[in-house]
């Protein structure tokens, strides 16, 4: 999960220069992607449903593939368009980090447990009068600032600390995590129906 966090984090920081060079250095090694095969060949993948809700003018809709279900193989039948305030924005990385600590503490039990002045062994009576030996006065010889007596604040296992992040974490953490990895099902009664944008 922290990985996922440092992946995020690497990939919207700007690069240090040594990274550029590396960059530039790889991009002349390697030959040119070949690009992925479109459904038609020679042609564009129709757009098959259009963005509803207005988009500003300075962004551009993101897409997805449309495949069909119907064979074994992936057919790829178009594109669809998906709002870019909810499927291109920048991971949030201070979500990421509070997945990352709930997925690490949820289920984590402390059974860490220290004995007060009432649970340890002895000590139930005075170790000497309260007044004429000229010694500080004591009740018991468990007392927290005896040496063998009982712990004053520390730990009363086992602690749970098992908590909920609130609603929208998940959800925005789904989002990032599975932008690229969305799949769009239509049935052939409803194929013009408005999707979700």
């Amino acid at each position: 999960m922290l990985r996922l966090v440092r992946a995020g984090a690497r990939a919207w920081l700007p690069p240090t220069r040594c990274q550029r060079l590396n960059v530039l250095a790889e991009e002349a090694v390697q030959p040119p992607e070949k690009p992925e095969p479109v459904a038609s060949a020679g042609l564009q993948a129709p757009v098959l449903r259009k963005c509803e809700l207005p988009v500003p003018s300075h962004r551009r809709p993101a897409q997805a593939w449309v495949e069909s279900l119907r064979g074994f193989e992936q057919e790829r039948v178009g594109l669809a368009e998906l709002h870019p305030d909810v499927f291109s924005t920048a991971p949030r990385l201070d979500i990421l980090h509070q997945v990352a600590m709930w997925q690490k503490n949820f289920k984590r039990i402390s059974y860490a447990k220290t004995k007060t002045r009432a649970e340890v062994r002895g000590g139930g009576r005075k170790p000497w009068p309260q007044k004429g030996s000229g010694r500080a006065r004591h009740g018991s010889i468990r007392s927290p600032i005896w040496r063998g007596g009982g712990v004053a604040h520390g730990p009363r296992g086992p602690t749970s600390y098992y908590y909920m992040l609130p609603n929208q974490a998940p959800v925005q953490f789904s989002l990032f995590c599975f932008k690229d990895k969305l799949y769009f099902l239509i049935t052939e009664e409803k194929q013009n129906s408005s999707l979700p944008c």
